[in-house]
């Protein structure tokens, strides 16, 4: 069944140390078990009725922890055909007396029998108002419980502007407050503490500067820089990142990060390069190095090259993924066209796995792309439902029917559904040149996907390679095949996207029994 939903079923029992004896606890169930530190309870969250629960060990007792909470402690935003998964535990109290549950902002000081206090927020910090997301960071690994005046620590994200920032107190002191602590421009890592004072060290970066290692005190506030790793990035055009917002076809409000050189002049028009995923704006303050990827747009190239990339976040509906993606990528590469900032016959489009699919079905619906890349895509859901993910031996039909692909039915169900969101059957359609990466060992995506489409747009006269490392997985391991395909992805979208001459693979392209003799990067 698994093979289907995505998720196997759990029996719990309660089992007697004494003499062996187990006790039925629930059969069957969707979801996963857990005992609390002290051992008084296990408590298990039920997606089917969106609350937490928990069994009294002493009393054989189940209590429904959250049933006096309104606010929805799963996934706001999920967007899948399956039911959405919970924001998680963030701790217990000494002796359970007491256990902290996420919510999409902050945390719900909640008694595990229901009757002492009712459930209250924990951080007082109005989370939800300014829409700022509140998160524990766990420092001892030893650690089971909170104590009194333990010190924590939190990392405070605002949504709406993706700043961020590092807060300490003690557990039991006063709560936090909105004017405690302003957010930077910068994202947090890598939290460590002394064990026997109160410094901590962190790291601190932004799309500008590498993560670099500070240390700070818990009772100053205070910080100093202990690093610098990256000085010779001085030497070259890095670039900015921005928040891009605009609204999509639909009429919906979206979001996505913009590159740019950073030499940029708004008087000129660039070429650009839109990669995408799913939703990626939160990492508006991470930095990029420009090392080789294992497949992804090294997006700090491009941009130090004089490319602008555009990353834009997509929301998606039931049973219509391609449709979203281009209602989402599309309408925001022509809002920035509109700025007068990009050149709307120089845009390319780049994507890997999900993104390689979505890549692949855009240039079937529109001839806003100049060139595209699309790595590891599923082209044909129907013959991908069936397929087995090697690296787990899974049948791929969860993917469609409950997980990303986002169809919600089965083949047999809605097959229309199917074949409109497979670009297998609109290839006829498209114009723009395509390079296609599929590898022999992919793991998760059936290799033979990108083998479709080739022979499908070759027959149909269409121009379009297909590049297949030998041995390698769905994202590139070895380094010498990332940086074979970072020189490559490079050629190409130069030749197509800034007008230089193509290499030689690209004209002439490489015969079979000369792969990994004549490499065919030379610039003729």
């Amino acid at each position: 069944e698994a093979q289907w939903t995505g998720r196997q079923k759990t029996t719990a029992y309660i089992i007697s140390t004494f003499d062996g004896k187990r006790k039925l606890l629930k059969a069957n169930a969707n979801t996963n078990f857990e005992a609390s530190p002290a051992g008084k309870y296990v408590y298990w969250y039920d997606p089917l009725e969106k609350n937490y629960f928990n069994y009294n060990i002493a009393t054989s007792s189940i209590t429904n922890m959250t049933a006096k909470i309104k606010t929805p402690l799963y996934d706001e935003e999920f967007d899948q055909p399956d039911y959405p998964f919970p924001y998680g535990v963030m701790g217990w109290g000494k002796g359970d007396s007491t256990v902290f549950l996420y919510d999409r902002y902050d945390a719900w000081k909640v008694d595990p029998l229901g009757q002492n206090h009712p459930a209250v927020i924990f951080s007082k910090i109005v989370a939800r108002e300014k829409k700022y997301t509140v998160r524990y960071l766990k420092t001892n690994p030893e650690e089971r419980y909170f104590t009194h005046h333990q010190d924590m620590f939190y990392r405070i994200f605002d949504n709406e502007t993706k700043k961020s920032q590092l807060i300490t107190t003690c557990f039991g002191c006063e709560p936090l407050v909105t004017n405690s602590f302003v957010l930077k421009e910068a994202a947090f890592n890598n939290i460590m503490k002394a064990k026997n004072n109160d410094n901590y060290l962190f790291s601190m970066e932004n799309y500008k500067s590498s993560p670099d290692m500070f240390v700070g005190n818990a009772t100053t506030t205070q910080s100093t820089r202990l690093s610098s790793t990256n000085p010779q990035q001085n030497d070259f055009n890095w670039g900015t990142a921005e928040l891009f917002k605009w609204k999509t076809y639909t009429g919906k409000q979206s979001v996505g990060i913009l590159y740019k050189p950073e030499d940029f002049d708004p008087a000129k028009k660039y070429p650009m390069i839109c990669y995408f995923y799913e939703k990626l704006s939160d990492g508006l303050y991470s930095y990029i190095p420009p090392s080789p990827t294992p497949s992804r747009l090294n997006i700090s190239f491009y941009v130090s090259r004089g490319y602008l990339v555009f990353v834009p976040d997509i929301s998606y509906s039931r049973g219509q993924p391609g449709k979203d993606a281009y209602n989402y990528v599309v309408s925001g590469a022509r809002a920035i066209v509109k700025l007068g900032i990009a050149d709307s016959a120089k845009i390319g489009i780049q994507g890997q796995s999900w993104g390689g699919y979505q890549a692949a079905y855009i240039i079937t619906v529109t001839k806003l792309f100049a060139a595209a890349w699309a790595g590891a895509p599923v082209v044909n859901m129907t013959s991908a439902y069936g397929g087995i993910r090697w690296e787990t031996g899974l049948n791929r039909q969860f993917q469609y029917e409950k997980s990303q692909s986002r169809i919600g039915a089965t083949l047999w169900e809605k097959p229309r559904l199917y074949i409109e969101s497979s670009p297998l059957f609109h290839l006829p359609s498209v114009t723009t040149p395509v390079v296609i990466m599929s590898n022999d060992a992919d793991g998760a995506v059936p290799w033979y996907q990108g083998i479709e489409m080739f022979t499908a747009l070759r027959r149909l006269g269409k121009p379009v390679w297909l590049l297949q490392y030998n041995g390698e997985a769905h994202n590139l391991v070895e380094r010498r095949n990332r940086k074979d395909i970072q020189v490559r992805e490079q050629q190409f979208f130069d030749w197509k996207l800034k007008g230089e001459k193509p290499a030689k693979w690209l004209t002439e392209g490489v015969p079979a029994i000369r792969k990994g003799i004549d490499w065919g990067l030379e610039i003729e």
